[in-house]
């Protein structure tokens, strides 16, 4: 009967392993303006597919843009523009693994700082990243707030059943 259970335990963590998205508030404390360091913000987190993104800012100060590399590093948002978001509390869901590239095309923001892409990897894979350069120096970080990145729990229909029955035999064991 204990093995039972433990493989059950098992099945369990294996259906579960990467059911957990977060949600990252851009720039933290700072959120998206001028003054945060986005190239340092970018670097502490792991970025998984189904993790959100969320840009808060006064809207009309601002806007987030994502772009292709190229745009991302002319700054130049009249091409290569894959999305745009004005509402000053924009919640970008990061539904593939690729690198994605973010900038405000205010007048003169993006050249100013305010500008970051990330590379987003498959939920289950091992999310262990060297820091990336960015193309330009940017300047020295603020001191290291607390964080805002909040856990959310995500079950999609099968894993949901599939623990649910396994934690019923586990009882009946």
């Amino acid at each position: 009967m204990g093995e039972a259970k433990i493989f059950f335990m098992f099945l369990v963590m294996v259906f579960l392993q990467g059911a957990v998205s977060e949600v990252h508030t851009v720039g933290d404390e700072l959120q998206w303006n001028t003054g945060a360091n986005f190239g340092s913000w970018s670097q502490k987190y792991n970025f998984s597919v189904g993790d959100t993104l969320v840009f808060k800012y006064v809207k009309g100060q601002h806007n987030v843009y994502e772009v292709t590399e190229a745009t991302y590093r002319s700054c130049n948002g009249s091409t290569g523009v894959l999305a745009t978001y004005e509402s000053g509390n924009d919640q970008i869901e990061l539904d593939q693994a690729k690198k994605y590239w973010f900038i405000c095309n205010i007048g003169g923001h993006c050249l100013g700082g305010m500008r970051f892409f990330i590379d987003v990897k498959e939920a289950n894979s091992t999310n262990i990243r060297p820091p990336t350069p960015q193309s330009e120096p940017l300047p020295p970080p603020p001191p290291p707030p607390a964080s805002s990145c909040a856990t959310i729990y995500v079950f999609d229909g099968w894993s949901f059943w599939i623990s649910l029955i396994a934690f019923g035999v586990l009882l009946q064991l």
